[in-house]
């Protein structure tokens, strides 16, 4: 039986480190397996999507994926795309820079302190009532067609999921935890920095990435009336001259938009939470 030359031979490895060698190779095999799959109803659902869009099922207007890509690389090297996509990026990261500290600190300080709730949250909470995309022409009227109605909306879409995840991961907190700390002789700013904080932590992750859905979501919104760049722009102008390669391209960059900033929050997650113990899926 013929080995592969950088192969120890079985010999070569001890007894007692066989078990051991196994487990890893299992291990290295199932997060193969594991990857693999997450990928896989993604690459059926094009694959469907070519398909059905060669065979006519999904109406004369839908693309096939193939004729996407080629457009997608005609606007990668031309640069329409990506100085289309900085306008876009810019307005969103400005957004989510006011946005997401005010809805941290308002959280922090409803859900750590009685006072404040009883002084923040009811206005709050009757701000994040209103669909704050039905303010779009309010925004338009208080501060004209410019970057700074767009970038507002985006900043207020993204305060409300964060400031519900960080008061309620906060108030969440097990109470026997808190008191065990004040045992152990923790004062008030110990308490917060090392019980209530990771305790509330995988909450206010969660309102993170809700958050950065809004801001996509909001970013589709404002990019679609009253702008002369972004992504919004070039599918607005696509839809007019009936371009639908680059309608589905501008679809296409917007899923991977979200699903990119998604999985890097839950990377993020992924190690500050590496303490936790929790239910593992099999």
């Amino acid at each position: 039986m013929s080995t592969h030359l950088l192969d120890p031979p079985r010999s070569a490895i001890p007894e007692a480190a066989r078990p051991a060698v196994a487990a890893r190779s299992g291990a290295v095999l199932l997060s193969l397996l594991r990857r693999v799959r997450k990928v896989s109803g993604l690459v059926v659902i094009l694959a469907l999507w070519e398909a059905g869009a060669r065979a006519g099922w999904l109406g004369s207007t839908t693309p096939p994926l193939s004729d996407v890509a080629v457009r997608g690389w005609e606007m990668v090297s031309s640069g329409a795309l990506l100085q289309n996509l900085g306008v876009s990026l810019t307005r969103v990261l400005k957004g989510l820079a006011i946005g997401l500290p005010a809805g941290l600190v308002l959280g922090l300080l409803s859900g750590l302190f009685r006072v404040s709730e009883d002084v923040i949250d009811a206005p709050v909470q009757a701000v994040r009532m209103l669909p704050h995309l039905a303010l779009v022409p309010l925004f338009i009227i208080w501060f004209g067609i410019g970057e700074t109605s767009k970038v507002g909306l985006i900043a207020v879409g993204v305060v409300f999921p964060l400031y519900i995840n960080v008061f309620h991961g906060i108030r969440g907190v097990d109470e026997r935890l808190v008191e065990s700390a004040r045992t152990c002789g923790l004062g008030r700013l110990g308490l917060i920095r090392k019980v209530i904080l990771p305790g509330a932590l995988p909450q206010i992750l969660v309102g993170l990435r809700l958050s950065l859905g809004v801001a996509w979501l909001t970013l589709v919104v404002v990019e679609q009336s009253a702008t002369a760049s972004g992504i919004g722009f070039v599918i607005n102008q696509a839809t007019q001259f009936l371009q639908m390669d680059t309608v589905f391209l501008v679809l296409v960059v917007y899923a991977l938009l979200g699903v990119s900033t998604d999985l890097l929050v839950r990377l993020v997650e992924r190690r500050a939470l590496a303490w936790r113990r929790g239910l593992v899926a099999r």
